[in-house]
């Protein structure tokens, strides 16, 4: 069964779109938002199971220029 994450990430000043367009390259990402509020973006993840996920946030998510912050809150059911 695949795992869903939602990824809350916060850019730096004038980093938001570098830091979008980066995020819909990754593979696994499934959906890329710029949004307001304390957070710039909000990028829905899959992966085969938690550990996949963690690895593509560490590895792939966390290396892309421009991100500062990056909170990860797991899906327990999806609709």
């Amino acid at each position: 069964m695949t795992s869903r994450a939602y990824i809350l990430v916060e850019a730096g000043i004038g980093r938001t779109n570098d830091a979008l367009k980066a995020l819909q390259k990754v593979p696994g990402v499934r959906s890329v938002d710029a949004v307001t509020g304390p957070y710039d973006i909000i990028a829905v993840v899959e992966g085969d199971d938690l550990n996949a996920i963690g690895s593509l946030v560490t590895g792939k998510i966390h290396p892309i220029g421009g991100i500062t912050r990056t909170v990860t809150r797991l899906a327990v059911r999806a609709a």
